[in-house]
């Protein structure tokens, strides 16, 4: 695996709960995959990972993609995001990819997708997060 500057940050409480894990990156393309435990308990009552939960799995794979294309530099502050929901998320492993389509002096604009074990796409978003400079913002 690609070193980046993930490698030398804790991963934050909420991170692990989702069972955050990286599993490809391509820094200079700004690109990451990221793997996700969809776990039983995240279900609604219809049996599916409840879709605060993907939205969560979908920013925590949005911001390390700038994370990565910055080296570490710059920490994202989420503005917007849009989420569209394609199919019932089962529980169980989920990948998410993401990919920045900008990245400005102060504002970044990136695409998101998660996918089920199978390769179906369970969602997708899109999200415009302020730059802050990481030194001020990871404690």
């Amino acid at each position: 695996m690609i070193a980046t500057a993930l490698d030398h940050l804790t991963a934050p409480p909420s991170s692990k709960l989702l069972g955050w894990h990286l599993l490809d990156a391509r820094p200079r393309d700004g690109w990451v995959r990221i793997g996700f435990d969809g776990r039983p308990e995240f279900c609604n009552p219809a049996g599916f990972v409840q879709g605060g939960i993907l939205s969560a799995m979908l920013d925590d794979t949005m911001g390390p993609a700038v994370f990565v294309m910055t080296d570490g530099k710059l920490y994202t502050a989420t503005i917007t995001m849009t989420v569209n929901f394609l199919a019932p998320a089962k529980p169980g492993p989920i990948t998410g990819e993401a990919n920045v389509t900008q990245l400005g002096k102060t504002i970044a604009f990136v695409e998101g997708r998660l996918m089920a074990e199978n390769g179906t796409v369970l969602a997708t978003a899109t999200t415009s997060a302020r730059l802050v400079e990481s030194a001020k913002a990871i404690r």
